[in-house]
């Protein structure tokens, strides 16, 4: 098979937002425990190589804090595909988010399920920042990082030649500025939505400013079109049928309209964009 190897019964698309980190840019540089954290933040991209063109470059990952995680769960029971979106922090910690518990409750999940796990950029960007700010936080999670003895004998999320988590960006681009594309440009000539009305370097902002709300809406949005590439790439690659992926695509504008209807009205913004790009 070209593209991966497999398609399992259980799939986690996934998508993170993060944002810098006050108190690991004391501790790094040694900053008064005081002073104030809008402060500490500018001194961290200062010292990350702001410039006029670039205030708000892009910092190590080790120095930010993972704020919202986003999941498309795509489980196959009985021959049936099973859809359902779930993201962190829940609407009840907005006020109060806190990084180690959404960690810990990502992983145990990864643990016990053992998904095959699919994102946009993932290996070198989500993961990276995830065993980072675990290991920042002393969080256990033996089921997540336990490795099979051989590639047969279970899902192996660190393996270079593992298919346990499947980076869309490694299989459909490669090194050179001209053949990587982004995941906007990727989506969109698939006819799907693609960044709609915040883009990824907004995040910080959003988070000094509270609204978590915003970044969750940003987050599912990404995951949502993550996952539209992937079942593309699943249908070119010969796991699901032509009228499998139309299935699913009514599937998910079913979930779609269902969370509207609970209230997430930013994804109607992303059914209004699917619409007029694939019309």
């Amino acid at each position: 098979m070209i593209v991966f190897k497999s398609v399992n019964n259980e799939v986690w698309v996934f998508d993170m937002e993060w944002a810098p980190d006050a108190a690991s840019g004391r501790r790094v540089y040694g900053l008064p425990a005081d002073m104030a954290d809008d402060a500490v933040i500018e001194f961290m991209y200062t010292q990350g190589g702001a410039t006029p063109e670039q205030p708000r470059p892009f910092l190590k990952t080790v120095l930010c804090r993972i704020v919202s995680v986003s999941v498309l769960i795509r489980r196959v029971r009985e021959e049936q595909v099973q859809l359902s979106l779930y993201s962190l922090p829940e609407p009840q910690d907005f006020n109060q988010p806190d990084e180690a518990r959404l960690i810990a409750r990502f992983l145990t999940g990864l643990g016990q399920y053992k998904p095959q796990l699919v994102g946009f950029g993932s290996r070198t960007a989500d993961m990276i920042i995830l065993l980072q700010r675990a290991l920042a936080h002393g969080i256990q999670a033996t089921e997540f990082c336990r490795r099979p003895a051989k590639p047969w004998e279970g899902i192996d999320y660190f393996g270079n030649n593992s298919d346990g988590h499947i980076d869309l960006k490694d299989h459909f681009g490669t090194w050179g500025k001209g053949s990587i594309p982004s995941l906007h440009e990727l989506a969109t000539v698939c006819g799907f939505p693609g960044k709609l009305d915040v883009q990824g370097d907004e995040v910080s902002r959003l988070f000094a400013a509270g609204r978590i709300d915003e970044i969750v809406a940003y987050n599912e949005c990404d995951t949502l079109t993550t996952y539209l590439v992937w079942l593309q790439a699943a249908h070119l690659a010969g796991f699901v049928s032509t009228g499998q992926m139309q299935a699913e695509h009514q599937q998910l504008r079913q979930l779609i309209q269902e969370r509207i209807r609970q209230g997430a009205n930013h994804l109607q913004r992303f059914l209004t964009e699917w619409d007029r790009l694939s019309g």
